[in-house]
């Protein structure tokens, strides 16, 4: 072989070097991409599996919670009408949270929540008012709010006017409760239960305190007229009564006796600062004269009307004001405030008589003369006659 074969065989080698480590590196690259593909392939499918665990997890505690939510946020109530019959009162001053409250403790609806939710749907959330209603156990709370309203209240209304006799205000009371009268009767005569004050000589009359009452069936005939001797109390301090009655120089007692036969003998209220007058001319004389009023004879004769008879004025009662100097022994009836005010504090004037010369236009005449005051009664006689 010579050299030039030799240079050929070492060349064709030299050539087939590459060429092998050409295709070796081909290989290890495929390996290589090969590796990276099936690492991606686990990343993914790592990955995926993740992801099921997390969606998983997160579905199964998303169910759990939207349960636990619902069960948080599901307002209990009951369906339906309810059934039987509970009375519930709301208190002055008591927030639709504070009436919720007392529905739950009665009965009445399953939760506040649900009270609370059914009377802001309605918007009375403001009109709830105190009083006593009547409501059902077991009922939902979108059937209570409409129970609940001012015109539905069980308390009755009863407007007792000025001047009535005790008598008259009892009989009125039991009408209105249905209660038996004999129940005012007897509770009238407690004094201590009804809080009437010392000067009233544990007497009701002319303590009852005209005004308009709204009445619980549940209250008593003594609760009833313990809130009118209240009434009275406030109408008293409003007035100063205690102190000015001592200022004028006459008692408590005597200054609500003056106001009864005021309320009881004027027509109108512009006159009962004038018969007030009267009633302190006619003590205040030298020699005092006798108030001779008709109103006070027929009081102690438990008779009604405006004028005596002959028969009358000769009654041996103590509240015989023709036959007793002074005040009778109490008042006739119950005064309101006008008439209060008009024996605290009298219209001047010189007037010793009076008389009303026609009771149907409440028309009454003053004056300081008995010789007018005869013309005065003649007038009246006149009117009654028609003439």
């Amino acid at each position: 072989m010579n050299d030039l074969d030799l240079d050929g065989l070492l060349g064709a080698e030299d050539d087939e070097g590459p060429r092998r480590r050409s295709r070796g590196a081909r290989s290890t690259r495929s390996r290589s991409r090969r590796r990276q593909r099936r690492q991606r392939r686990k990343g993914y499918a790592a990955f995926l599996v993740a992801m099921l665990i997390i969606v998983g997890v997160l579905g199964v505690g998303g169910y759990y919670g939207y349960q636990w939510i619902r069960g948080v946020t599901t307002v209990k109530d009951f369906a339906g009408p309810g059934t039987g019959e509970v009375v519930v009162e709301i208190k002055e001053g008591q927030s639709a949270s504070q009436v919720a409250q007392t529905l739950v403790e009665q009965g009445v609806v399953a939760s506040e929540r649900a009270f609370i939710n059914a009377i802001g749907a309605a918007g009375k959330t403001a009109s709830l008012q105190p009083g006593e209603y009547k409501l059902r156990k077991g009922m939902a709370a979108s059937g209570a709010v409409p129970l609940l309203d001012p015109g539905k209240r069980l308390k009755s209304t009863v407007t007792l006017k000025e001047g009535l006799r005790l008598s008259q205000i009892l009989t009125q009371l039991a009408a209105a409760t249905g209660k038996p009268v004999t129940e005012f009767r007897r509770a009238a005569r407690d004094a201590e239960a009804l809080g009437l004050p010392e000067y009233a000589k544990g007497k009701l009359e002319g303590f009852a305190f005209p005004a308009t009452y709204e009445i619980s069936p549940r209250s008593s005939a003594q609760d009833i007229l313990a809130e009118m001797v209240q009434r009275y109390e406030h109408a008293a301090e409003e007035a100063d009564l205690v102190s000015r009655a001592k200022e004028v120089g006459r008692t408590p007692m005597e200054i609500l006796t003056i106001a009864s036969i005021a309320q009881a003998e004027a027509g109108t209220v512009a006159d009962m600062g004038k018969v007030s007058r009267v009633i302190y001319n006619r003590m205040s004389r030298n020699p005092p004269l006798t108030l001779s009023m008709d109103s006070t004879v027929m009081y102690g004769l438990n008779k009604f009307g405006i004028s005596a008879t002959h028969a009358d004025l000769e009654s041996k009662s103590p509240y015989n004001t023709y036959k007793r100097l002074g005040l009778p022994p109490g008042p006739i009836g119950n005064p309101g405030d006008d008439a209060i005010e008009a024996a605290l504090d009298p219209t001047p004037g010189p007037w010793l008589y009076f008389v009303t010369v026609d009771p149907d236009r409440n028309i009454t005449k003053f004056t300081d003369s008995d010789i007018e005051h005869q013309k005065l009664v003649e007038e009246f006689n006149r009117n009654q006659r028609g003439g």
